[in-house]
């Protein structure tokens, strides 16, 4: 019984336990000081010059007490209004840079659409209109995806996959990708590996440090113009059982203010808020990095001064496998050739005209008939009626019946036919619930034609 009375006394507010046991005190001071002062005291002018002096004592005690409740409810109104407003400018800032982050490529992709319907266009300048409403396209995504993975880690749905990854593979892939646009800018890209080959095979999330890696390279290439850029990594064995890989990115670039090197990790922040030096991108990388490297178990930091260059550390556990594996390389293509995939009968399931409309030009060239239906029931139907269908791409929401039960009722009556879903939600969990509805496979949209391609080479590929 005194556990329970103890916590609900504990849950009361401060300034109610102060008041209440004021109240209590000048009750008790009141009636025991007049029976004890008309007891010991007879005279009444002597007693009534007490009693004034009592009363200014307990104004001056109530005084105190409300002055101390009042300030240190001012303070914390101070503290709530300040974080209101730095909040309010974050916001305007990030609305402010988002309107120009998506209006700016709309402007390239609606704007160059429309000089494509001039007639007299050379193909060379078709050529590249369409290259700019794909980078353009390609900018926007990157936005999206951004917002989209920073709210999965607000909302703790963002998970590790952990896998075997091979380091050297991962650094040596992002120097390939990045060093065409380095070199374009008239800069070099270094790159340094601390371990050989035979011992980079560490258990993480491939994903995540991909992501990290290439957020911090991009963000180099954005605000650097001449030099060089390096990145890399080395074992860093302190006292620690486990070692660390320490994973570095430097720039020469514009370098970043002392007062800012720790806003830069903050959602919605660039080094330079009010936009004087602020480029393109939401401001999410580099919290969406830091958010990734100490869900991995690491620490990112970074060192930094304006007008010399920025760089950035980040440290993830060194989990090897010490067992040897034996490696084999495909030197296939990336890239699936159409013709070897086999004419295919195929059932699109898009309620949206646009989609539909792409995947029927994507799947043209392999399909030797296709079918199209808007409705999960429709798409049951249509797989019921026609066994021989090779290929379903199936969209996973729609109004009647989503894709998952469709997925579900078709494998009821046909185990055989590959179901490919399609969705433009890539959540969290996604990918797993359509595969345990029943799908073979997941892309998610926007779909292009080569990645479709790649999917449908596992199940469809004649070599």
């Amino acid at each position: 019984m005194k556990k329970v009375s103890l916590s609900v006394y504990e849950k009361i507010k401060f300034e109610y336990k102060i008041t209440f046991l004021y109240f209590i005190i000048g009750l008790l001071w009141i009636l025991l000081s007049d029976t004890f002062f008309g007891f010991l005291i007879q005279d009444k002018d002597i007693l009534t010059k007490l009693q004034i002096v009592k009363g200014f004592f307990y104004i001056t005690i109530t005084s105190l007490l409300l002055f101390f409740l009042i300030k240190k409810h001012v303070k914390a109104l101070c503290l709530a209004r300040e974080k209101a407003e730095e909040n309010d400018r974050l916001k305007s800032a990030f609305l402010a840079n988002m309107s120009h982050e998506i209006r700016t490529p709309m402007n390239g992709i609606l704007g160059f659409a429309e000089i494509l319907k001039e007639p007299d266009l050379s193909g060379e300048e078709q050529q590249e209109c369409i290259s700019v409403i794909q980078k353009s396209g390609i900018r926007m995504l990157n936005i999206i995806n951004d917002i989209i993975c920073i709210s999965k880690v607000e909302a703790g749905q963002m998970e590790i996959v952990v896998s075997e990854t091979d380091i050297n593979e991962q650094v040596e892939y992002i120097y390939t990708f990045f060093k065409p646009e380095v070199e374009a800018k008239g800069m070099r890209l270094i790159m340094k590996k601390g371990m050989s080959s035979k011992d980079t095979i560490i258990s993480t999330d491939r994903e995540k440090l991909y992501a990290i890696l290439t957020n911090l390279v991009k963000n180099a290439i954005k605000y650097s113009n001449t030099g060089t850029i390096e990145f890399g990594y080395r074992i860093v064995r302190d006292k620690a059982i486990i070692p660390d890989l320490e994973f570095f990115v430097k720039d020469t670039g514009i370098g970043i203010p002392k007062d800012r090197h720790q806003a830069i990790f903050e959602r919605f922040v660039q080094a330079d808020v009010s936009d004087k030096m602020a480029l393109q991108g939401a401001g999410l990388g580099l919290s969406i990095s830091k958010a990734y490297v100490e869900m991995l178990g690491g620490n990112i930091w970074m060192e930094s001064e304006t007008g010399k260059g920025s760089v950035f550390y980040f440290t993830i556990p060194f989990n090897n496998k010490p067992e040897e594996k034996e490696i084999t390389k495909n030197d296939d293509p990336v890239i699936p050739i159409t013709n070897r995939i086999q004419k295919l009968k195929i059932l699109i399931v898009e309620d949206d005209e646009t989609s539909e409309l792409l995947l029927s030009k994507a799947v043209e060239s392999f399909g030797k008939d296709v079918l199209k239906v808007r409705t999960g029931v429709e798409a049951v139907e249509a797989c019921f009626k026609n066994g021989d269908i090779d290929l379903v791409l199936l969209d996973l929401k729609m109004q009647d019946m989503n894709g998952y039960e469709a997925a579900r009722r078709i494998r009821q009556f046909n185990k055989n036919v590959i179901i490919i879903a399609q969705t433009a939600f890539g959540l969290l969990g996604d990918k797993e619930k359509a595969l345990e509805a029943g799908c073979n496979d997941y892309i998610a949209k926007p779909i292009l034609t080569d990645e479709l391609l790649l999917v449908l080479q596992k199940y469809f590929d004649n070599k």
